[in-house]
């Protein structure tokens, strides 16, 4: 019998959302010293448009895992790592030009795979640390250091004889945002929240997988393709800006409301007569229901993580595409 080859892949991109960093960082985001990502793709096909969104500095960095295995009579006979990390770039104005400050890649981290009778599982970690150093403060003198925070993604492949395969994202570092793409280049899953003080005081030295740690990674599912389309046109509309702490309510069921909100930082929880029903995350257009129906809200949204959210009177966006959201949420489409 001749021998079969299984190929599989999956892909995390990395990216600054707008609104992600705090403090110093984000005047320097707001004044125009560098700049926010737009979100990637709903499908990136192969290395080539790895390459074009990498040349166009649409990323921070990617961590691209592709392995195959070999069967033969239903057995495995071999097996090979074929993907790579791929590092972007930091571009910061000064004056009228700009000038580009290429990111520090850290090795390819590509342990022996985890094999099994009928299956071979691959991790990688890809990754490196930003382009522009910036100053932090330490417990120790001098009390300051002028270091790059690292940031990165581990991810899991396993391809089975059967020739089925699936992954997983075993860590990343708490900013930027992770968007994970299938084998078939899909946009799958999202890292949910994002963490950036956290990680500008800590992602330094021991602090990653080139130290002695990782970090595991909160992972939502992905929203809708007309909630994507919702999106671009709430964040035209200068949204208002919102925090949520852990447990706190956005809305409550029953009371009235014409706001409209997307969520981009963090897991809300739906609720319905007290009982929990969903949750969403990353990119989830919330509120709906009230704006199509009539203008009460039907259940109540609830952090389960801190979360940021932008919101905008619900007559600023078009009513027919968030009754389509309503009824893929109703299950009617």
């Amino acid at each position: 019998m001749a021998t079969k080859r299984i190929e599989s892949s999956v892909t995390s991109v990395s990216w600054i959302p707008m609104d992600a960093p705090t403090g110093m960082s984000k005047l320097a985001f707001q004044v125009g010293f560098t700049h926010y990502d737009e979100p990637p793709p709903d499908a990136i096909e192969g290395t080539a448009a790895i390459d074009e969104l990498r040349e166009a500095d649409r990323f921070r960095f990617c961590n691209d895992l592709r392995a195959w295995i070999e069967v033969e009579d239903g057995s495995i006979t071999g097996f090979e790592h074929a993907g790579r990390g791929h590092i972007g770039s930091t571009t910061v104005k000064l004056g009228p030009k700009g000038v580009t400050f290429p990111a520090v890649p850290y090795p390819d981290m590509q342990p022996d795979p985890e094999v099994r009778d009928d299956s071979v599982t691959f991790v990688q970690t890809a990754g490196g640390r930003t382009g522009v150093p910036a100053p932090r403060t330490v417990k120790h003198p001098p009390f300051v250091q002028i270091a790059a925070p690292t940031a990165w993604t581990t991810l899991a492949l396993t391809i089975r004889a059967d020739g089925s395969s699936e992954h997983e994202v075993r860590g990343a570092s708490s900013f930027p945002r992770h968007w994970v793409y299938d084998r078939e280049g899909k946009l799958a899953e999202k890292t949910a929240t994002i963490e950036f003080k956290e990680w500008w005081k800590k992602a330094f030295g021991k602090h990653s997988p080139w130290g002695d740690s990782d970090q595991p990674a909160i992972i939502s599912a992905v929203e809708t393709a007309v909630e994507r389309q919702l999106s671009s046109v709430i964040i035209g509309a200068k949204p208002e800006f919102r925090k949520l702490k852990k447990d706190d309510t956005l809305v409550e069921q029953g009371e009235e409301g014409d706001e409209l909100f997307l969520l981009f930082d963090g897991v809300m929880r739906v609720e319905v007569d007290g009982e929990p029903v969903t949750e969403f995350g990353p990119g989830a257009i919330l509120g709906e229901m009230a704006i199509v129906g009539e203008g009460k809200r039907t259940a109540t949204l609830r952090a389960v993580t801190d979360c940021r959210i932008a919101a905008v009177p619900g007559d600023r966006v078009d009513r027919s595409a968030l009754e389509e959201v309503a009824r893929a949420r109703r299950g009617e489409g």
